[in-house]
């Protein structure tokens, strides 16, 4: 299932309607498409800035992340504009630019942006899209804001997070999918033959994640059960 850009639009607007307590914060939504704000963000409290960017987001189930990071719709593939986008990232990002003076402090809520944002998927292959669209989402950002490519050591931080931050999920059980992996390179025996390598029922395995702001690893379902 791939979902149009405008409808990702339409609910994340609604989302930040209930955030800010008014309507057409980061653009106006005409047909089809939707036109940007162009004036910067106004918040009732001058840090208000800095909770918007860290209030925690997650997009369940999430495919390539169309919700997070919308680099292009999914179901034509046209290439969103750095300043059309309108992710849950990417209105973070927007945030961040409107709202720091310098590289260093650029780069420190743009981290921050990317702890906050978090999305589960069952399929590999999906994950994988999903965790390059947020990695070139930094990179366009950064050429966007600073006409530069990242660093090898900044790309490292930020993949980081995103490996963290996006992970592969059962929904239903929040569990790693089958189970505990096998063995890379497994010798296998007579009996293993016999039996069948599959007949067996799979090691669950809670999935993990991690807390930036507590700085501390937890599982998902006890993030659920309320800890």
């Amino acid at each position: 299932v791939f979902t149009p850009s405008r409808i990702c639009n339409k609910m994340n607007n609604h989302c930040d309607t209930e955030w800010f307590g008014r309507e057409n914060v980061f653009n106006t939504e005409n047909g089809q498409t939707w036109e940007p704000t162009i004036e910067s963000v106004v918040f009732a409290k001058p840090n208000d800035w800095k909770k918007y960017v860290d209030s925690k987001r997650l997009e369940i189930t999430c495919g390539e992340a169309p919700y997070i990071a919308s680099r292009y719709d999914t179901t034509t593939a046209e290439v969103i504009p750095v300043n059309r986008r309108i992710g849950i990232l990417d209105r973070k990002l927007r945030i961040v630019n409107e709202n720091t003076g310098d590289e260093e402090e650029w780069i420190k809520w743009a981290y921050r942006a990317y702890q906050s944002v978090y999305g589960y998927e069952f399929q590999g292959d999906n994950l994988l899209i999903a965790r390059i669209n947020l990695l070139i989402t930094f990179v366009d950002y950064m050429q966007d804001r600073w006409d530069r490519v990242p660093t090898d050591a900044e790309l490292k931080k930020f993949t980081n997070i995103i490996v963290w931050n996006l992970w592969q999920m059962d929904g239903i059980t929040g569990k790693v999918p089958f189970g505990k992996p096998q063995e890379e390179f497994c010798q296998l025996t007579f009996f293993d033959y016999v039996q069948g390598i599959n007949d067996s029922e799979p090691d669950e395995v809670d999935c993990r994640i991690f807390d930036w702001r507590s700085n501390e690893s937890l599982t998902y379902r006890s993030i659920k059960e309320g800890r």
